[in-house]
């Protein structure tokens, strides 16, 4: 049943502790570091990337914790982590949501375990510590989590998808006075070769529990990979589309959840955009028929909160051609049309040249002399990840490994 587009006054507020509730301590079920021997085996046998670029280290054997990162974090006091998804624009001119956390990993965390309990995809974590690595970080390093966002600049109504980030916001119909609110998510988008458009969409169709009717290139695609394909798959957990589909009108495409959770925040659908099943399963509820969906690709962000302006940097997908210097020189315009004073215009240039090169996601106060500011406001959480007492059997490892980069999506008819 299609539903409406307009929300409750309060509705999400009423909402966010489901939001943080309902899907405690979710985490993908990857012990990797009780693996590691027969990952090595399978490697070194099946032509896949060598072991070391794939578990990068320093010349020390190992990494402490996020380059910058502060010795003393560990004597601060640890708080509750903030929302994973909801936030409250105080006023119309607030661009800037969230905070940045830092937290603590336990013996058997990995970035694809801390990515889904905090609300982040997995290359948003890569790219905000870079030299920790991913699969086995050694117990107690303290990583930064990148809850903190820029929203892109587009119009707050609908759906709004900016690529480079890897990132959803979803702005709901709110009644006359009150604040804006803002669910936002971490999104799989389309590999290179099979890139997610960009433009304006709306919602056309819903389908709960959809069955997948795979396109011809994709079963030419498996079946030349040695791994064949049905013509249509049921519902279940073998279908990549997950229980929820939306369909937008752009032919083919299709905002849906996932059978594998940990290419959430990766690029490695056909086009389509994945979202984790207690997201899209949230976002479904709530996007009705007709809801506008724009597309973005901004990987350069100005915003405001608090009298303070932020830019945030990411890196810039590698299939689509931008013009960095004209981007940085149209942001930095922007300010000196608006409150930059014209003696700090060669301070804010070279401080955005600088965050713009070393990209990390992460919004970044500017007119700061310490670009490393970051980890002076960063709230230091609880780590909520549980162990999983169920190690990985090595063929579970091997489709971790391979199958984000053999894509089993998308481009499908959905029936309800």
């Amino acid at each position: 049943m299609p539903v409406s587009n307009s929300v409750r006054p309060g509705f999400l507020r009423n909402l966010r502790d489901d939001i943080d509730t309902s899907w405690p301590n979710v985490r993908v079920p990857l012990l990797i570091r009780r693996c590691l021997l027969p990952v090595a085996i399978l490697l070194s046998t099946s032509g896949c990337a060598v072991l070391q670029d794939m578990l990068p280290r320093d010349d020390a054997g190992a990494r402490s914790g996020p380059r910058g990162a502060p010795p003393a974090l560990a004597s601060r006091a640890s708080v509750d982590p903030i929302s994973r998804n909801y936030f409250v624009l105080e006023s119309p001119e607030q661009s800037v949501i969230g905070e940045l956390q830092i937290v603590f990993t336990g013996p058997d965390d990995t970035f694809s375990d801390l990515a889904r309990e905090y609300g982040l995809g997995y290359d948003e974590l890569v790219h905000a510590n870079p030299g920790i690595d991913p699969w086995i970080p050694a117990a107690g390093t303290p990583v930064l989590l990148p809850t903190q966002y820029v929203l892109p600049a587009a119009a707050r109504r609908g759906i709004v998808l900016n690529i480079a980030a890897k990132r959803l916001f979803y702005f709901p119909e709110m009644p006359e006075g009150e604040p804006q609110e803002v669910l936002t998510y971490p999104i799989g988008i389309g590999r290179v070769g099979w890139e997610t458009p960009l433009g304006s969409a709306k919602v056309i169709q819903k389908a709960r529990d959809p069955h997948w009717y795979v396109p011809t290139s994709v079963r030419k695609e498996h079946a030349e990979d040695g791994n064949p394909l049905p013509a249509v798959v049921p519902p279940g957990p073998d279908n990549p589309l997950g229980r929820h589909v939306l369909k937008l009108d752009m032919p083919g495409y299709l905002i849906h959840g996932t059978n594998q959770p940990y290419g959430v925040g990766m690029r490695v659908s056909h086009g389509c955009v994945r979202l984790y099943p207690e997201n899209i399963d949230t976002l479904y509820s709530l996007a009705g028929i007709g809801t506008d969906v724009a597309i973005v690709n901004q990987p350069y962000l100005l915003g405001r909160r608090d009298g303070q302006i932020f830019f945030e940097s990411h890196p810039p997908l590698e299939d689509i051609e931008i013009d960095t210097a004209q981007h940085l020189d149209a942001l930095l315009q922007s300010l000196v049309n608006s409150e930059l004073l014209q003696t700090k215009r060669a301070t804010a240039a070279a401080q955005m040249q600088t965050i713009a090169a070393d990209a990390r996601g992460i919004p970044i106060l500017l007119y700061k002399r310490d670009i490393d500011e970051i980890y002076e406001r960063a709230l230091v959480v609880h780590n909520t990840v549980e162990p999983d007492p169920d190690a990985p059997t090595l063929a579970e490892v091997r489709e971790l490994l391979d199958q984000p980069l053999a894509a089993t999506d998308e481009q499908p008819e959905v029936v309800n």
